[in-house]
């Protein structure tokens, strides 16, 4: 049997002593789209930025596309290593944020231009090339020569994905990344993610779109108090959860 493309053991997460992430595991096999729900300051974030490394783990153990870290300790005394193990998995992984943190004084191209020709020595005539083909597929292919203060923020964060996928990543990580938009901006970006997943990139979303969270995601993942409660698939954990607390979370939104 396949290995999961993605998978996190017994992660712990704590600042100044207070517990955030509390022995979480999950598998994610590729071409799966999981939404990670919860209430506001249940570790999600910590989760996500975790994977990624932008947070190192207390504890645990990280495994993406063929990348594993051990992170027993690793706070206390880095190992040597670490940086280039941490940099050689977020080579698989693309990351999105709630704020679209586009450089100001780049274009939209130029914007997507960047991590290939700065990461990976890609030429600036094969970059120009990928980006255009990547604002065509988020439908920004119009915008190129435009600056991020000339667009809406759906606009903005459809770029940020755009950039994300310019690294070729087996696996996207987003950050609650509709969160600062109006409500009429939502639908663009989260269509763009429902065409990646037809497409077959592995998706880890952490939203409060509930609605996307059902109608998207082949599993949804709920925590609470830095643990995982609860995983089930799309239906039946709107229709039948498990655990009282998912129960209680869940009954807001309806």
């Amino acid at each position: 049997m396949e290995s999961p493309l993605l998978s996190v053991q017994d992660l712990y997460k704590s600042f100044d002593e207070t517990p955030i992430l509390q022995g979480v595991s999950l598998a994610v096999e590729k071409g799966d789209l999981v939404s990670i729900i919860g209430p506001s300051g249940c570790g999600k974030s910590t989760f996500l930025r975790c994977m990624n490394f932008l947070e190192i783990p207390d504890a645990g153990r990280i495994s993406i596309a063929g990348v594993t870290i051990d992170c027993r300790g690793l706070e206390d005394s880095p190992p040597k290593d670490l940086e280039a193990k941490a940099h050689e998995l977020r080579q698989r992984v693309g990351m999105v944020f709630q704020q679209f943190n586009l450089f100001p004084h780049m274009t939209i191209l130029e914007n997507v231009m960047l991590a290939p020709t700065v990461g990976r020595n890609v030429s600036r005539d094969d970059a120009r090339a990928s980006g255009n083909r990547l604002l065509e597929k988020v439908g920004l292919e119009s915008f190129a020569d435009r600056y991020p203060s000339q667009m809406s923020g759906g606009q903005q964060q459809r770029a940020a994905i755009a950039r994300a996928l310019a690294m070729n990543p087996q696996v996207m990580l987003y950050d609650e990344p509709t969160s600062a938009l109006d409500p009429e901006l939502v639908a663009e970006v989260l269509t763009v993610m429902k065409q990646l997943d037809a497409e077959g990139m592995t998706q880890i979303v952490v939203t409060h779109e509930m609605r996307f969270a059902r109608d998207a995601s082949d599993y949804i993942v709920f925590m609470e108090g830095g643990r995982i409660v609860e995983i089930s698939d799309e239906d039946e954990i709107f229709e039948n959860p498990k655990d009282e607390r998912t129960a209680r979370f869940l009954g807001r939104f309806q």
